[in-house]
């Protein structure tokens, strides 16, 4: 009885997280919660699960994609940040 219980949880768990995936404003403050406004190019990549240097080489290609993403980017002196709410829409989340 104690395994059916565990392997209960363990879809239970798997469906509760499921459903707050996709739920896009529910995404969107996850995102929020985690980076804040900003993104820097390295929580980006890892949001993205790429490298950084990956990254910064395609956001110099072109594409529907990478226009969105650029579209986000914002430079505070020489550093280069992302709005984490253009990026949540670039990528469909919200």
């Amino acid at each position: 009885m104690a395994a059916t219980s565990a392997v209960e949880m363990r879809t239970s768990r798997h469906s509760v997280e499921k459903n707050r995936e996709a739920d896009p404003v529910v995404a969107e403050n996850s995102l929020l919660k985690r980076y804040g406004p900003l993104m820097n190019l390295v929580d980006l990549a890892s949001m993205l699960d790429r490298s950084p240097d990956g990254l910064r080489v395609t956001l110099r290609s072109s594409g529907e994609w990478v226009e969105k993403i650029n579209a986000a980017r914002l430079y505070l002196g020489r550093r280069v940040y992302f709005r984490t709410a253009e990026i949540a829409e670039a990528l469909g989340i919200r």
